[in-house]
């Protein structure tokens, strides 16, 4: 039998059935889903030091349990000390069973783990993508405080199939986002 992700089996049974109530769309292949989760970070401290690459590279690997590609500079910026073609930035995309079960842990786990949280802001691109920053990785427990060097911060782009912002929001409240009042302003 195959492993199917809790999250993936709460979208199909209790997500869709509440969207299409909501939203009151005709058809099943009108409710939004969630096409991928994109996981961002910039180290512009690589210039300098190389190796702080290879240990963001582990860290997002343990984090998201897939391996992520490193990014490259575009151009020459003389006031950075950066030449195109160097290393400031690493990325990973997560999609299917991988990226329910990431959206699970940052739900459940890691974002209660932020200091004074309170919830996240409900600030969507107009397109029915959501980005949320994190500024510190030490909130995802496969990340061991004693070994880091350096506290850095990742953006996390929540892309999603929805036509509006309000869509989006419902659907990632559903999912269990926990967004500030819990309602769209």
């Amino acid at each position: 039998m195959e492993y199917i992700p809790t999250l993936k089996k709460k979208y199909r049974s209790e997500i869709i059935p509440a969207l299409l109530k909501e939203h009151k769309y005709k058809n099943v292949m009108q409710v939004p889903k969630l096409k991928k989760i994109i996981i961002n970070q910039g180290i512009g401290d690589a210039i300098a030091d190389k190796k702080l690459i290879d240990v963001a590279v582990n860290e997002i690997t343990s984090i998201s349990g897939q391996k992520p590609i490193t990014t490259y500079s575009k151009k020459d910026i003389s006031n950075f000390k950066l030449r195109k073609g160097m290393p400031i930035g690493i990325k990973v995309t997560l999609r299917r069973n991988k990226m329910y079960e990431f959206l699970e842990r940052l739900i459940s786990i890691s974002l209660p783990r932020i200091r004074d949280f309170r919830g996240i802001e409900h600030k969507f691109d107009g397109q029915g993508n959501y980005s949320l920053g994190i500024t510190e990785q030490i909130i995802f427990p496969e990340i061991e405080i004693d070994k880091i060097s350096k506290m850095k911060g990742m953006e996390i782009t929540f892309v999603t199939s929805a036509k509006t912002d309000n869509e989006a929001f419902s659907l990632l409240k559903e999912f269990g986002m926990p967004f500030k009042n819990n309602k769209k302003n």
